[in-house]
């Protein structure tokens, strides 16, 4: 699932915490917010079925 480069930074930094498990989306918003990354929180919120499609295939920063 390709993502704009500054969501995929933050994807990357929620996941790289180990602070939650990605498939728990409420506190991956949270834990975007939480790190800095707003614009991640705001694309997951408005991107769904993206968001799950990219959990189970992989995210991809655009360029």
């Amino acid at each position: 699932m390709k993502v704009p480069k500054n969501v995929w930074d933050g994807l990357e930094a929620v996941r790289v915490s180990g602070k939650t498990n990605m498939l728990i989306v409420s506190d991956v918003i949270r834990c975007a917010q939480m790190l800095g990354y707003p614009e991640t929180a705001q694309w997951i919120q408005d991107h769904r079925s993206e968001y799950w499609e990219g959990v189970f295939q992989g995210f991809v920063a655009s360029t």
